[in-house]
């Protein structure tokens, strides 16, 4: 295992068991991200980077009982917690890593990843991988419950031009990862990019 994914296992790992009680009213401004998506009854749709599985259920809710649930998380600890939560009865849980995806190229209709672009260790190279696994025309949601600002401050630290999150920097490295980025949000509130998979 990379440094990088020891690293994230260790940061996630340590805080999962009382993730969803630090941020318990998160739940509403994941829905709404959901709804951004535009997905249809039967549409195939994986969660990135999952965590405790708090999109899972919105993520049901939108595809209905004929669409198919992915959440895909490096953590054992958080996805132990998405099951304690009983969200794994709303998708599919892998432990895997969102840079080599089980799955065959071109069969999802959309991914969601919440916070997960930040601790991405090569984000061109794995947002190419979650485009090789969606269709041409398949949408991407980059999301997170607060915006860039907020979170820098939360962090204590300050906004720089080089932040990947920014829209011109994100735009670059959609573009160069088989994205094209047709809207983008930046609020206080939440933080939402949406990408359409190239042709």
């Amino acid at each position: 295992m990379s440094d990088d994914h020891t690293h994230v296992q260790e940061f996630f790992g340590s805080r999962a068991a009382d993730w969803d009680r630090r941020f318990p009213d998160d739940g509403p401004a994941y829905a709404a991200a959901v709804a951004e998506l535009g997905l249809r009854e039967g549409d195939r749709v994986l969660d990135a980077g999952c965590g405790t599985g708090r999109a899972l259920p919105p993520l049901r809710t939108a595809v209905g009982p004929t669409g198919l649930v992915v959440g895909a998380d490096l953590t054992p600890a958080m996805l132990q917690a998405a099951v304690r939560a009983g969200r794994d009865r709303e998708g599919r849980l892998l432990l895997t890593d969102v840079a080599a995806l089980p799955l065959r190229s071109g069969t999802l209709d959309a991914v969601f990843a919440a916070g997960l672009v930040a601790h991405l260790p090569d984000p061109g190279g794995n947002l190419r991988e979650l485009a090789r696994v969606v269709r041409p025309g398949g949408v991407l949601a980059l999301f997170h419950p607060i915006g860039r600002a907020a979170l820098a401050a939360r962090q204590g630290r300050r906004l720089t031009p080089d932040d990947l999150r920014a829209e011109r920097n994100l735009r670059r490295l959609l573009a160069g990862s088989g994205w094209d980025l047709t809207a983008y949000v930046d609020e206080d509130a939440r933080f939402l990019a949406l990408a359409t998979r190239a042709d």
